[in-house]
């Protein structure tokens, strides 16, 4: 039997989302990103009396990581065509805030990278932000269901020292949200003080 202390967890099984437009979501992740359908559950209810009957597919994203949608029969769209159909985020919450739940998928390289663009804009589907983050560059774009979707390729590898400096910005900004008054100018001078600390 294996240990079973320490980090068990083998990466993303999947992550489900619900969908109102099965058509529209497989045409989105079949046929234009060409991601294998892999599995689908089909169930009569789940549960509570109420809950409805549904089919939960799921799409092959690479390195065993599926995306998986859940189709409830006889429920009426929760939110408007291309709005995010998990949320009922009224029109006073941010789009930033709404988008910070998305779905980043690796690829490898920017030629990778260019090719999903190609596919999306072929489709008629829009590339809506393209991205060159501190690591990684991204594409963004939503499907169907209005969720977020990020395609996304390093820039260069990741060091032991980019996992140092996660580690002390998180300490720093745990340690100013504590003292109530967060702002990434008191994170940065707390981080900073941290890494002092560390020279002693």
């Amino acid at each position: 039997m294996p240990e079973l202390n320490g980090h068990l967890v083998r990466g993303v099984d999947h992550a489900a989302f619900p969908t109102f437009d099965p058509a529209a979501t497989v045409r989105f992740y079949h046929d234009i990103l060409g991601f294998p359908i892999v599995h689908s559950v089909c169930a009569v209810g789940w549960g509570p009396a109420d809950h409805p009957d549904f089919v939960h597919f799921f799409f092959d994203i690479g390195q065993g990581d599926r995306i998986a949608f859940f189709y409830y029969f006889g429920l009426a769209p929760l939110a408007e065509p291309g709005r995010d159909a998990y949320a009922t985020h009224g029109a006073q919450v941010p789009g930033f805030f709404r988008d910070s739940r998305h779905l980043a998928l690796h690829v490898d390289s920017v030629e990778v990278l260019e090719e999903y663009a190609r596919r999306l804009e072929v489709a008629g589907e829009k590339v809506e932000m393209r991205i060159q983050h501190e690591t990684i560059e991204s594409i963004y774009t939503h499907d169907p269901n209005g969720y977020l979707v990020e395609f996304t390729c390093p820039t260069r590898e990741l060091t032991a020292g980019d996992d140092r400096d996660a580690v002390l910005t998180l300490r720093a900004l745990l340690d100013v949200v504590a003292d109530g008054e967060p702002s990434l100018a008191r994170m940065w001078a707390r981080k900073a003080d941290l890494i002092v600390a560390q020279q002693r």
